[in-house]
């Protein structure tokens, strides 16, 4: 595992965009939370059918990392993690990005690059709407000019 992969698991943590261990992981699978869920190379074929089951029907993406379990979890700063998700999409394609071989995770990682990009757009929409809020006023799509409202009294407000 590059460092890089371990510090984004790291920050995720921190940032509370990661679940770590089997009961966190399906209660953000079943909330629909999940955008990553990610298992040891070494976990029991248990831990791998309960991960499927969580992520089956669901736009969900589950792979296998070439961790163990005692890697990933000093990685959260644990003693073994065989299931982890990641609640942000952002973080998964850089965590994704960031193991060796990135490539075997192709389809993954395009799901990731898509869900992140829908996230972004959100994000500017959002800012704008905030902005069009401060300034009271409604913007024209074409032009992106804001339009003054009309009061009551005739007058133009701006």
């Amino acid at each position: 595992m590059k460092p890089n992969a371990a510090q984004y698991l790291s920050l995720a943590k921190k940032a509370g965009r990661l679940e770590a261990g089997e009961e966190p992981v399906g209660a953000a699978a079943r909330a629909g939370k999940a955008r990553l869920v990610i298992l040891a190379g070494d976990a029991p074929d248990n831990t791998r059918r309960r991960a499927a089951a969580f992520v089956a029907g669901t736009g969900q993406i589950l792979v296998t990392v070439p961790l163990t379990k005692a890697e990933l979890g000093s990685a959260l700063g644990r003693t073994v993690v065989a299931m982890a998700a990641f609640t942000d999409a952002a973080l998964a394609l850089a965590f994704l990005q960031a193991l060796e071989d990135p490539a075997q995770y192709g389809s993954a990682m395009t799901e990731m690059e898509n869900q992140a990009a829908r996230l972004r757009q959100r994000q500017k929409e959002a800012r704008a709407h905030r902005q069009n809020l401060r300034r009271g006023g409604k913007q024209s799509a074409k032009s992106g000019q804001t339009r003054q409202r009309k009061t009551n009294d005739g007058g133009a407000k701006s």
